[in-house]
């Protein structure tokens, strides 16, 4: 039976998140409806890189599917693309080895989180930025989110109802830029826990606006307590950038 990896990009905002979910709407729910509508009522599931939380975008994630017939790759990417919502795009599909998993083989991903920081508030960015209206010194976060950057316990910044064991992770680059009045984070890491980037971003954000102090992410890191850590930041500013695979 072949393999398909395809990488997809999706509005996030109408979206309870990428993972199958009963009674919402889900990104591996309508794929998975278009797939099994493709082959005739028989059902075939996906398999993501990695799961998007509600209301988070990606502009190129991976899945893969087994399909029990073999088409053209082109006439895949076009059927799926043109059957489902306007929201999800199928950029590219092509055929791989039968053992090839786009979780489980060897991968980093690279998220951005975009902020709007200057005032007034730009209606038109609001699916796609978090909006932050108080006071940033740019140079704070810059020195600040160098600390993150390596291999830690995350256990400070992950969601408290999160039900991973193991919490250590590597970061191979934390960063910050701003352009115009947008703030925009890059993270890229060999994978993330649960809410890890909104609540890293949250806490920037504190640091940025001066309450709380430069070193408050070595003592986060170092005490591993949730409550040490800044808010949640919003999600809509929140974009899968990139899956790159090592194999």
């Amino acid at each position: 039976m072949p393999r398909y990896k395809a990488i997809i990009a999706y509005d996030g905002t109408l979206f309870a998140g990428f993972q199958r979910q009963p009674k919402v709407r889900t990104i591996q729910k309508e794929l998975e409806k278009v797939l099994t509508k493709i082959n005739n009522g028989q059902k075939i599931k996906i398999h993501g890189a990695g799961r998007t939380d509600k209301g988070v975008h990606a502009l190129n994630q991976v899945i893969h599917f087994d399909f029990p017939r073999q088409y053209c790759k082109e006439k895949m990417r076009f059927a799926l693309d043109t059957k489902t919502p306007n929201d999800i795009a199928i950029k590219s599909i092509k055929i791989v080895p039968n053992n090839w998993h786009a979780r489980f083989v060897l991968h980093e991903k690279t998220y951005e989180f975009h902020v709007q920081i200057l005032k007034p508030r730009n209606p038109f960015k609001r699916k796609y930025t978090t909006y932050f209206p108080y006071p940033i010194e740019l140079a704070r976060i810059k020195t600040a989110i160098k600390f993150l950057e390596g291999f830690h316990d995350f256990t400070g910044f992950t969601a408290s109802n999160s039900k991973t064991q193991k919490k250590s992770r590597t970061i191979y680059e934390a960063s910050v830029k701003q352009i115009n009045d947008e703030l925009i984070f890059t993270f890229r890491g060999n994978g993330f826990l649960y809410k890890q980037i909104r609540i890293m971003v949250g806490t920037l954000l504190k640091i940025g606006n001066s309450r709380m102090e430069l070193t408050q992410i070595l003592k986060i890191l170092n005490e591993k307590k949730r409550s040490l850590a800044g808010p949640t930041a919003h999600p809509e500013g929140l974009f899968l950038k990139k899956v790159r695979y090592f194999s």
